[in-house]
């Protein structure tokens, strides 16, 4: 009877930790980054592009992702390997997200790979709040409330080869949604600096934007480029 006591014992305690363990993994996060990125930038470097099967994207910011974060500016990834991304469960969602969650990726494909990735990657460390579904949702939503795009255009800051100081994207972001955004730059085939992606932060239930605690580390020059697309 001991040995029986003792085996149930261990199996309870194991059944515990694994509980524990995966509890605060999917907890272990402050608030997200909601990253946007500009497609002609992602095509205008040397690694190019290539437009998914749907044919060329809108000229429009497309959704990158919904990536949980913390304070400290570490963050979580790949939190659930038994919770892969499963493409049934967003099937009412895939016509909306070839919209507006497009891929640039080659060789050209129809967005299940990107999808995949940001799921297993990000989205699995957002279980605590948000499943499969909830979380490729409520991205979509988050989108549709601050039009990044209109927001520049309405300051005079369009995606015409120009360059823009870093200031007034900045100050016509924030003056359209009352968030700091942070802007990251990458390098054109010449090697000039331009606008690439925007993030701004979500609070840790994914219910509503929030000022950024803190931001990624990167650089960019004071004036860059707004390429075409």
């Amino acid at each position: 009877m001991k040995i029986q006591s003792d085996h149930a014992s261990l199996l309870i305690k194991l059944l515990t930790l694994n509980f524990l363990l995966v509890f605060s993994t999917s907890q272990d996060f402050d608030f997200f980054y909601f990253v946007q990125q500009w497609p002609g930038s992602y095509c205008d470097t040397k690694q190019s592009c290539c437009y998914p099967i749907t044919g060329k994207p809108a000229s429009d910011f497309g959704i990158h992702g919904l990536w949980p974060n913390r304070n400290d500016g570490s963050y979580p990834s790949n939190c659930d390997s038994n919770n892969p991304f499963d493409a049934s469960k967003i099937s009412d969602l895939k016509s909306e997200m070839q919209l507006e969650w497009p891929t640039l990726s080659c060789p050209s494909n129809d967005g299940l790979t990107f999808w995949s990735h940001e799921w297993d990657k990000h989205g699995t460390c957002s279980e605590s709040v948000l499943d499969q579904h909830d979380y490729f949702a409520t991205t979509l939503s988050l989108k549709s409330q601050i039009n990044l795009l209109h927001a520049l255009e309405s300051a005079g800051i369009e995606p015409n080869g120009e360059k823009y100081s870093l200031r007034s994207i900045k100050s016509a972001i924030k003056g359209a949604s009352g968030l700091t955004p942070w802007i990251q730059c990458n390098n054109d085939s010449s090697g000039n600096s331009q606008l690439y992606q925007i993030y701004l932060c979500v609070n840790s239930s994914a219910s509503g934007f929030i000022e950024c605690p803190v931001f990624p580390n990167g650089h960019c020059d004071s004036s860059i480029e707004f390429p075409s697309f």
